[in-house]
């Protein structure tokens, strides 16, 4: 499976968006890596904490299988839609 997004895609994307499972997200992973990342499900962080899962759509990716979950006020925004080079609709991301 190719990764859905590609280096230079450029995202329009929700910060007050509601996170849901399924929907490509920007995060922060604890270690300050800012990515976009699907959101698969709830889980509670080490700390105790809410937080998401996130996984990558690209299988080599790395993500919540190798950080772990990531809290949820570290959830940036939602992506809405790919802008450039070719727009995309959500359905499609």
């Amino acid at each position: 499976m190719l990764p859905t997004l590609r280096a230079g895609d450029w995202l329009l994307v929700d910060h007050r968006g509601t996170v849901r499972p399924g929907r490509l997200v920007v995060a922060r992973f604890v270690d300050g890596t800012q990515a976009v990342k699907r959101a698969t499900e709830r889980r509670t962080t080490r700390a105790g904490g809410a937080g998401w899962w996130l996984l990558s759509d690209n299988p080599i990716g790395v993500d919540s299988r190798h950080r772990g979950p990531v809290a949820e006020e570290e959830v940036r925004a939602v992506v809405i839609a790919r802008i450039w080079p070719r727009p995309r609709r959500p359905a499609a991301l």
